[in-house]
């Protein structure tokens, strides 16, 4: 069954400097069923060498643009599977384009893009070729979330009334932009990152409370502040939202609350129990019933449900994290692109990953808060992204 090989994959992004490339590199090798042999590092084609040499890639799989690398790749006769996709945001759509356009699988880095017209041209791209699609909001592979997913879907809190979910980080409470730090620079820049605190990090909570629980956003209100005098674009927001079929919630990100670091976190009450879940103690989840002491329930152990259990490697007691969970996206989307290159189906269980219309949804929502911001009132927020 499936490959009997690694999936050979390229990344476009990730050079000198930059975090997240890294991470998605220790992601992707982490369960030993991929490898790294092709790449286009950054837009400095000297760079984008440096640090293929640095990675042990062969000299002529080191691209100088990503268009020269989907069509180099295209034709090699040990092509690649699929490419990794690690830009800053606005990059995100012309990559993904290129690469489908030439027959590869995508796995990208969230927001998918910065407008719905090309979040919905992606939608196409990937039915019309007929390829994987993944999108890494990673905190959907924590074992613990897996665990509130299927606990919500049970029915082990009722019908859901309630979201709070909050994503409160203070790293760029400061002009940390003007000093040349770079991942400062492209995110508060408007032309690049297309939304400030509200498509970095909000977008990850309005992605959690929705693959947690299911529902689709009806309508919200939100109120999207600039704190740092002379930047571009929004460092604080905070929203109430409705949910089809009733539930409320509240989702508040901001990147200046000081003494935070990445402190996302949920609640989820229902009407006869609720579930809490923190990022920064991401193994365990906390369960109240309406008439029943409060439990704890923790990664690793037997009781939890299938999909829970999947995506835990270590023995309970072991604590596992923020690269497992990212690997937990590569591990799926990889099982998944291998079944579809063996010609066969994949398991249910691999189908686990936000996928490209998943990408549209966060699009529209961060465009939506965007707009709601502006009006200052509440604004429609249904959206049904092209099949």
């Amino acid at each position: 069954m499936g490959l009997d090989r690694k999936l050979r994959y390229g990344m476009v992004g990730g050079g000198p400097g930059a975090f997240i490339g890294n991470v998605h590199r220790m992601a992707a090798s982490l369960d030993g069923t991929m490898e790294l042999v092709a790449g286009a590092f950054s837009s400095d084609p000297e760079k984008s060498r440096a640090q293929g040499k640095e990675l042990g890639l062969a000299s002529e799989r080191s691209y100088g643009s990503f268009t020269e690398m989907a069509e180099m790749e295209a034709a090699h006769e040990d092509r690649i599977d699929f490419v990794s996709i690690v830009t800053p945001n606005h990059m995100h759509f012309p990559v993904a384009k290129a690469f489908l356009e030439a027959g590869f699988h995508v796995i990208c880095d969230k927001p998918m893009t910065n407008t719905l017209a090309d979040a919905e041209a992606l939608c196409d791209l990937v039915r019309r070729h007929d390829r994987v699609f993944a999108l890494t909001h990673n905190y959907t592979g924590y074992p613990m979330v897996k665990q509130a997913r299927a606990m919500i879907r049970e029915g082990r809190i009722g019908t859901v009334r309630k979201i709070v979910v909050e994503y409160p980080q203070g790293w760029l409470a400061t002009p940390l932009e003007r000093t040349g730090h770079k991942q400062a620079g492209w995110r508060t820049d408007p032309s690049r990152a297309g939304a400030g605190a509200l498509g970095d990090i909000g977008s990850h909570a309005e992605n959690l409370a929705r693959y947690m629980t299911g529902l689709e956003l009806e309508a919200l209100c939100a109120d999207v502040t600039t704190f740092v005098e002379g930047r571009m674009i929004d460092d604080d927001v905070n929203m109430l939202v409705h949910y089809q079929g009733g539930a409320r919630g509240v989702l508040h990100a901001s990147q200046v609350s000081v003494g935070e670091e990445n402190n996302l976190n949920i609640r989820v009450h229902g009407e006869t129990g609720s579930l809490q879940w923190f990022q920064e103690h991401p193994n365990w989840l906390y369960y109240r019933d309406l008439d029943a002491p409060e439990q704890v329930f923790k990664r690793g152990n037997e009781y939890l449900s299938a999909a829970a259990q999947h995506s835990s490697r270590l023995p309970s007691g072991h604590p596992e994290a923020f690269l497992e969970a990212f690997a937990n996206i590569y591990l799926n989307a990889g099982r998944t692109i291998a079944a579809c290159e063996a010609g066969e189906a994949p398991a249910p269980q691999d189908l686990d990953f936000p996928g490209v219309q998943d990408g549209a949804r966060g699009v529209h929502f961060i465009l939506t808060a965007l707009e709601s911001g502006k009006r200052r009132e509440w604004v429609d927020a249904r959206y049904t992204p092209p099949a």
